[in-house]
């Protein structure tokens, strides 16, 4: 089906609003309470979102060879081999029971890549961080904190209580399901299906500079193993890691390639960048893979790289490339509480947080 061009990057496609900066600040007040308050029963810190690690992968990212001038942009300019670490979360604050649901994440760290660097952006990766849904639950990073002062009201609470009630908005999402309707906000509640995370296509939802141009990211899954696990639902019942277990059984038997896919924005009021809530529509602005992620069978929760990985490195979507620099008011807002939240974890639990210098 044709397509229009893709639409060139200009600073002009952002709209910078009055006020970003004091949003950012009540933001990491709000990721203070849920940091203060798990670092206390925990003992140690952890994320403030996505705290939960469900497996810890190590592979290689291979870059496609003669790809079009306009996919063979940034760190996709020219063919390669890249090593890369993947952290599989969900996005909760706190630790939770697997039996309460939520949606899946991915962090994409590639290392060894070369070129100009986002403004403090340290070491030599760059970092790609994904949900397994196409848009985001909100529009702006001011309408974000009032569902983040909900989330940290809840953190540490009622645990028996989120259980029953991601049950329930299991039962409401599947009704919503039925009739086409899906739910971002009931899923980001505890509605999500409990999935497989290994069969998930996973999305930046937001979008980030493609050097010349714009665009969003997804990993899908490419093998036939990881294939059929799309969908695949798991039974957490009396097995609070039972996402962990699962990941960890079938790593050791497969070999998983996901496909690293670019959707270039080619209408700005279809494909806006300011509000992270619309779907770009595939067949107006289809994904197109730049890149394979292939991961050989390995133990996805072994104790060496889980400490250098899930403990010592953090993912942020300002790590990485000038040329890959993340877009609109959501990603602007991340800037500042994505370091803020790491730099606590490094306070807390007096450990470093380790950046790959290439």
């Amino acid at each position: 089906m044709p397509v229009g061009v893709p639409v060139r990057y200009s600073p002009a496609v952002e709209d910078v609003r009055p006020g970003e900066g004091e949003t950012v600040r009540h933001l990491n007040e709000t990721f203070d309470t849920i940091l203060e308050t798990t670092a206390n029963d925990y003992g140690h810190a952890v994320r403030s979102v996505h705290a939960k690690a469900h497996g810890i992968l190590e592979g290689t990212l291979d870059i496609a060879e003669g790809l079009p001038p306009e996919l063979a942009q940034g760190l996709f300019a020219k063919p390669g081999r890249h090593r890369v670490y993947l952290r599989i979360s969900t996005n909760a604050g706190d630790i939770l029971p697997d039996a309460i649901s939520l949606p899946r994440g991915v962090a994409l760290k590639v290392l060894d890549v070369e070129g100009e660097r986002l403004l403090g952006a340290e070491g030599g990766a760059q970092d790609f961080v994904m949900v397994n849904g196409p848009v985001f639950q909100t529009k702006t990073a001011d309408q974000f904190l009032g569902n983040l002062k909900l989330l940290a009201g809840t953190t540490d609470r009622l645990e028996g209580t989120k259980k029953v009630m991601s049950a329930v908005l299991r039962g409401v999402n599947t009704a919503l399901g039925a009739v086409g309707i899906e739910s971002s906000k009931l899923q980001s509640l505890g509605g999500a299906p409990n999935v497989d995370p290994l069969g998930e296509t996973y999305y930046s939802v937001t979008p980030f500079r493609y050097g010349d141009y714009i665009a969003k990211f997804s990993l899908a899954p490419a093998s036939p193993e990881l294939k059929a696990l799309s969908g695949k639902t798991i039974d957490a019942g009396g097995r609070p890691d039972a996402i962990r277990e699962t990941v960890q059984a079938e790593m050791q038997g497969i070999t998983a390639v996901w496909d690293l896919r670019v959707q270039l924005c080619r209408d700005l009021d279809k494909q806006p960048v300011e509000d992270p809530t619309v779907e770009w529509k595939e067949d107006e602005a289809p994904f197109q893979t730049v890149a394979t992620v292939t991961v050989a069978m390995q133990d996805s929760w072994d104790e060496a790289r889980v400490q250098a990985v899930n403990e010592e490195m953090r993912f942020s979507i300002w790590t990485g490339l000038a040329a890959h620099q993340p877009l609109g008011n959501i990603n602007r807002a991340r800037r500042d509480t994505y370091r803020h939240s790491a730099e606590f974890r490094q306070r807390f639990n007096r450990c470093p947080i380790h950046e790959p210098a290439g």
